[in-house]
């Protein structure tokens, strides 16, 4: 067998591994969406809960004013802060102008859903098909990693949901005013919302992967040090894809924050460079 074949093989052979482990997520995929169909209707209600005005930022507003009420009474009453206090919650509603829309939306959440609980299967599959280049001892991490990395992804959702969208749907109502009413749609409502949390799931997984880079000898904690201002601009420019500039602030500093985390985690518990190593690399530069 020539040279070539030996090559064709071993691609081939990881495409048909890469196939079945995508088979594997998918069917995983599937059985989440069904499972997560049966509650949709109640995310999407806790996805809508923002536009409502009532949400912790309305708790801390109303906090804030309260104090100023207690140790500014004359600022209190000049800026009419009572009326804020007082001001019912909005009876504002998702709108659709398309049949079977609120359909698909349904479907889009059970698919996102659907893959959230899929988790630990997707990253067991991942791992089972880099597993071939791993030493015995690496192996052995995929309970770790399978669990930290399902953890880390539902924490990056979760923090999204709780902190961040509150404030971004308050931000767009807080342009609302006389003659000027939002009227959310609902299909670009959630897919805007559907997509950040993904991205925040997977802003999240930066150390994760930047600590298997390190123990896999890629990266060191020394280049990570060294390039902190790159990820900086990097983070820029990914959240510059957003055309809001609330939107591009609150992903530019998480996924640099996950940057910071990852160059402490890696100096932590990343792979050491050997003393040996280390020796004979200073040996040659003093040459």
């Amino acid at each position: 067998m020539t040279e070539e074949n030996h090559k064709v093989l071993p691609f081939m052979e990881h495409l048909v591994e890469l196939r079945k482990r995508l088979i594997v997520i998918v069917i995983a995929v599937v059985i989440g969406m069904g499972v997560s169909w049966n509650f949709s209707n109640s995310l999407l209600s806790f996805v809508t809960k923002p536009i409502t005005g009532k949400t912790y930022l309305t708790d801390i507003k109303k906090r804030v004013y309260e104090e100023v009420g207690r140790r500014w009474p004359a600022a209190y009453k000049q800026f009419e802060l009572d009326k804020e206090l007082s001001a019912a919650p909005k009876d504002r509603k998702l709108n659709y102008s398309a049949p079977l829309e609120p359909f698909f939306v349904q479907c889009k959440i059970s698919v996102i859903t659907g893959f959230i609980l899929a988790l630990p299967i997707v990253f067991y599959q991942l791992w089972l098909f880099i597993a071939p280049g791993l030493t015995r001892t690496e192996k052995r991490l995929v309970m770790p990693f399978v669990t930290v990395s399902t953890i880390s992804f539902c924490v990056g959702a979760l923090f999204f949901l709780i902190v961040i969208w509150p404030v971004i749907i308050n931000f767009s109502l807080s342009y609302e005013a006389e003659g000027l009413n939002s009227l959310f749609n609902m299909s670009a409502y959630v897919n805007f919302c559907l997509r950040l949390i993904l991205m925040f799931g997977l802003i999240f997984e930066l150390p994760i992967l930047m600590l298997l880079l390190s123990r896999f000898g890629i990266v060191t904690y020394q280049f990570l040090a060294r390039n902190r201002r790159y990820a900086l601009l990097a983070s820029s420019i990914i959240a510059a894809f957003h055309a809001d500039l609330i939107t591009m602030f609150v992903i530019m500093v998480p996924l640099y924050m996950m940057y910071e985390i990852s160059v402490w985690l890696v100096l932590i518990f990343g792979k050491k460079k050997p003393v040996v190593a280390e020796a004979a690399t200073a040996d040659g530069k003093t040459e």
